[in-house]
């Protein structure tokens, strides 16, 4: 019987967020060394970039209007606490430039951002940052990510590439399969 993983996947507002389904895919190989159990959470920027159909019926896909529907009075689970109680661990992946400037600076105002904003520190919260080069070179952005790397989030670095734009240089969303193996590593270290 293999070890089992709670896992939120977060997309957020970038191009990259087209590897979303490959991600799941591979993340639910029966040959990983863990089960995982997934549940998404998309941005509404990261719509524009996949057909919710794409996604397995047994995924289930959070978003914004989700985390109103099970809060009706004074004692209701919110959302966005019951989400980093379940999980074990949070990948954001695409993590765009709106999305970074978001969590370094506290704001939360969808339900990924307020999930991040009430991680518990203890757990693993791994970011692939996914922005064009122009974004990515900004040297606000290093800022950002050092920011986040100092609260203990764990950065799979971005790498250069054409991008979608056609652009050539930093910026690109790190391969699925690194994300994979990034995540895979965090689920090991749990144990230890």
């Amino acid at each position: 019987m293999k070890p089992e993983r709670n896992v939120i996947i977060a997309a957020t507002g970038s191009v990259a967020t087209i590897k979303l389904t490959q991600m799941i895919a591979e993340l639910s190989d029966e040959r990983l060394p863990y089960k995982f159990h997934l549940k998404v959470l998309i941005t509404e920027a990261a719509k524009h970039f996949f057909e919710l159909e794409q996604i397995p019926e047994n995924v289930p896909i959070l978003h914004n209007r989700d985390e109103w529907l099970g809060w009706n009075h004074r004692g209701d689970p919110v959302l966005h606490i019951e989400l980093g109680k379940w999980a074990d661990l949070m990948v954001i992946a695409p993590l765009s430039a709106n999305s970074l400037s978001k969590i370094a600076t506290g704001i939360c105002d969808n339900l990924v951002m307020c999930v991040v904003r009430a991680w518990n520190l203890e757990k693993p919260l791994l970011f692939a940052p996914a922005m064009n080069t122009r974004m990515y070179d900004h040297p606000i952005t290093k800022e950002q990510i050092d920011k986040l790397v100092s609260w203990g989030y764990k950065q799979i670095p971005c790498i250069s590439k054409t991008l979608m734009c056609g652009d050539t240089g930093n910026g690109a969303m790190a391969e699925v399969r690194t994300i994979v193996e990034a995540v895979v590593l965090a689920a090991f270290q749990l144990n230890n």
